[in-house]
Order: C-alpha cells, then structure tokens, then sequence
C-alpha cells in the first residue's frame, strides 16, 4: 500500500497534464510505458538485494557496500534532497489543485498541510503507515471510477453528446507535439510519477518479516501501478485535447482528470475528483517526507551527516532529520513571486532527474551485488528473492544504459530551438552536484572502489524484525468470518 500511495500522485493526476500539453497523447503514452518497464527491472534488482539485507537506507546503504564508499555519499544526499524538494513539490501542488475552487492564499493549504504532515510523521511510524494505506485506497477506488468514466465519456456520454475516439489524437499538431523535444521533454515528467517505487527499500528496514513481505511487494504491487498508469494515460490522452484551456501555463496547471470528469457534465464530479488528487497530494508528501527523513537518519548512522540528525524520540522516529527534511519545503511559498505552475515544473524536473540517478544508483549497486555473489561462489538458490533470476547477465547493464541515456536527451528542449539556462539548470544540475559531492569525499577520506571479492555477504542477511512473526494466515483464523470477508473483498478491489 505504501508503493501504490507513493507512486500515485501529483506525478500522475497533475503531470500528465504537463506532459500533454508539451508533449502530446503519443508521447506520453510511448514515454510511460518505457520508463514504467525499466523501473519494473529497477523495482526486481533492487527487491532482489532489500529482501537479502533488509536494511535502513535501501539502495543508498547498497551503493556503499558494493560500489563505493564516496559514490554512497554523494548518493545518499542527493536523495535526501530529492525528498525534501519532493515536499516542496506536493505542497506546490496543493496549490495548483486548490486554483480549481478558489485564488484566496493559496499558500495558506501549503502551511497547513505542512503542519499537519509534521505531526503525523512525529508519532509512530504506523500513523504513517495507516495514513498511507487509507489515502491510497481511496485513490485505487477514484482510479478504477476514472477508467469507468473515461470509457463513458469517450463512447458519448459527455457535455457534447458526441462520440470521441481518437479524434484528439489527430487535432492539427497531435500525436506529436513540439517535435523530438516535446517527446523527450516528457520523459523527466514519467520519471518524476514513477517516482516512489524505489523508496519501497527504504521501508525494509522498519518492516515485520522483510524476507517474506518484500518479494510479495515487488511481485504484484508494480503491475497494478503499471496497470493504471497505463490505463489512465490512454484515457487522458483520448479524452483531453493537448490545447485545452489552462492545462498547462505559467500560474495554472489543470489535473486532465478533474477535465475528464467535468466532461462527463457534473461540476460536483469534478470538485470530487480535484477533492481526490488534493488527499494525493498530501499522501505524496507524506510518503517523501518520511523517506527523506529516513536516508538523512541512514545518512547519520554511516557517519556521512552530523551524529546528532539521528537522535529519535520515545516513538523511534528520527525527529530532528524530520525537522530538517521539512526545512526546505519553504521553497513552495516562492509561487506567489514566478508563478506557480512554473514553479512546479522546475521542481518536477529536478525530482524527476533525481529519481533517474537513484535508478542508475541502483542498477550499479545490483551489477556489483551479483558480480560479489558469483566472485564469491554462492550459489543463485541461495537468493530469498528468485523472481530477478531472470534478469541475471542483463539486468542492471540495461537499466544503467537506458536510464543514463534518458538523462542526458530529455532536456533537449532547453537547449534546441532556443536556449533556457533555467530549464536546462533544473534538468542537469543534479550532474555536477553530484560529481562535487563525489570528488570531495574521495579526497578527504582517500575511499577506493569495493574490492568484489572482500563484501561480506553474510552481514545483515539474517536480519529480521525480532516482534510478531505471527502468519498471515494464522492471524486471519483468529478473525471472525465478517472481518475475513471484509479483507477479502478489500484485496480484489485493491
């Protein structure tokens, strides 16, 4: 549930819209569906090494053990700041939803929101584990209604009463829109939704049972985010012209599924579904809210950040990394000076490329994971998680190869036809950054790269949460017949 709350949010309901209009029905479509397959081969190498070590940290933890020492560091805080500007970002986005109803303060949903997230993320960690698993329940259900409603709307049952099909699809300038540039332009945008799914590694070290739990996560939750992502991207692309009135401008962006569902001639249905994506935006900052805090916890414990970020409260919750994730998300009151759908492609952009270099990260990290195992001669059945066997000799090339390429085509835009230094900045600074960190780790504490044939294997592979190893199933006995039946239908809808 944390993967589908995760991934399903303003990536999807608001940067489609973006993509739409800067893109078109085509390239949205091509560029989603490539980027959801290479983050479903990044989801399996990554599952293959979080159920093996279940550790705080994830990936971050993994390109330190198996790459290298200052390649982790320069890793881990890019991260962290993916995160927080991912905070940034959602709050942003909270305004733009909010410009549906009303254009009173709307910073003042930006500060409540933020308030609120903060306090939830200062309990338990299962405040945020149930927060997460509520919200995104209602956004499986708002999904499934959507692809409903879509096809009606699409077979007639709109405002104009006409039958739709692809005619959006051929409007002068579609499939296509901008050229290559406006193709490859969309590719930050997908990444940017599909980003989420990599964090799952992160919660390994927080869940009950990992060895048996994470294969179950990586197995079937990503096909159903695949599924509606997919879905839901044709859907959009039939029903919502690219040139639709304010999807997409310097202060306004519109969630093409608040359109589809005005269309369908219900002004109460559109406020529905602009009520839907509002709840999304907060689960999408609480999901990277909580993530940030985490690597920048994981970050203190490896001694790459002060000792004093992974101080907890009585809750176990790391409340001072929370404080400082939560720090940068001020960015998001700057709206009212550059606009605020500016604002939010900027952060978009720079999210999206960060959750690129995390999907490298981790295809690294997986070449040299199983390059050790083989060194080492351990055997393939020796792996808790065998559903990656499969990318075994291609996996972690093709992902690294294809991501790397993305990187470095998709801000073509800002540099061909004419050239935008702040565009091509929030596509490409992450680069240097990251080379800065890198570099100056090397040379402060002289690290070399992971020698294959000296990783311990062995460490943290017997690492479990000690507390209620209750099965399933024998819990599920204990229940009553009512109770069992209630989470049987909640799975098949789910």
């Amino acid at each position: 549930m944390i993967a589908v709350a995760g991934t399903i949010g303003t990536g999807l309901f608001l940067g489609t819209g973006k993509s739409l209009a800067e893109g078109g029905p085509a390239s949205i479509l091509i560029c989603y569906s490539l980027v959801g397959f290479v983050v479903y081969i990044t989801l399996l190498l990554l599952g293959e090494m979080a159920t093996q070590y279940p550790v705080a940290g994830s990936f971050n933890v993994y390109a330190n053990r198996f790459v290298d020492d200052a390649y982790g560091f320069a890793l881990s805080w890019n991260y962290w700041f993916n995160d927080a500007v991912s905070v940034a970002s959602d709050l942003t986005a909270a305004q733009l939803v909010l410009a549906y109803w009303t254009d009173w303060n709307l910073w003042l949903v930006s500060l409540l929101f933020l308030l609120f997230l903060l306090a939830v993320n200062s309990f338990h960690v299962k405040a945020y584990g149930e927060l997460e698993y509520w919200l995104s329940f209602l956004k499986v259900a708002t999904i499934v209604l959507f692809i409903i409603l879509g096809i009606v709307v699409n077979a007639g049952a709109n405002v104009e009463h006409r039958y739709i099909g692809t005619s959006n699809w051929r409007i002068p300038g579609a499939p296509f829109v901008g050229g290559f540039g406006g193709f490859a332009r969309v590719f930050v945008t997908a990444s940017f939704a599909y980003g989420g799914t990599e964090s799952l590694g992160i919660t390994a070290g927080e869940t009950k049972n990992p060895s048996k739990n994470m294969p179950r996560v990586v197995k079937f939750v990503f096909f159903r985010i695949l599924l509606f992502y997919i879905l839901s991207i044709l859907i959009v692309g039939l029903n919502v012209p690219y040139d639709y009135p304010n999807l997409s401008n310097r202060s306004t962006t519109t969630s093409p599924f608040t359109i589809v569902f005005a269309l369908a001639g219900s002004r109460v249905a559109g406020s529905f579904m602009n009520t839907v994506i509002l709840t999304s935006v907060l689960s999408a900052g609480n999901h990277a809210l909580f993530a940030g805090t985490r690597v920048l916890y994981s970050l203190s414990v490896a001694q790459h950040a002060p000792k004093f970020l992974a101080r907890t409260n009585r809750h176990g919750v790391p409340y001072i990394a929370l404080l400082c994730t939560a720090s940068l998300s001020g960015i998001c009151f700057g709206s009212s000076y550059i606009g605020t759908g500016v604002l939010w492609g900027w952060l978009q952009n720079i999210v999206g490329v960060s959750n690129q270099i995390a999907w490298v990260s981790i295809g690294l990290a997986s070449l040299q994971f199983r390059r050790a195992w083989k060194a080492q001669g351990r055997d393939l059945h020796e792996l808790k998680f065998q559903g990656a066997r499969w990318t075994w000799g291609w996996g972690p090339p093709f992902v690294i190869v294809t991501v790397t390429a993305i990187i470095l085509i998709q801000g073509w835009s800002s540099i061909i036809p004419r050239f935008s230094i702040v565009d091509f900045v929030s596509f490409y600074i992450e680069l240097p950054v990251m080379l800065i960190f890198f570099v100056a780790w090397k040379l402060v504490h002289r690290a070399s790269f992971v020698d294959i044939r000296m990783v311990d294997l062995r460490k943290d592979e017997h690492l479990e949460r000690s507390e209620d190893h209750e099965d399933t199933a024998q819990r599920q006995k204990r229940m009553g017949g009512k109770q069992r039946w209630l989470w049987k239908a909640y799975y098949l809808i789910a």
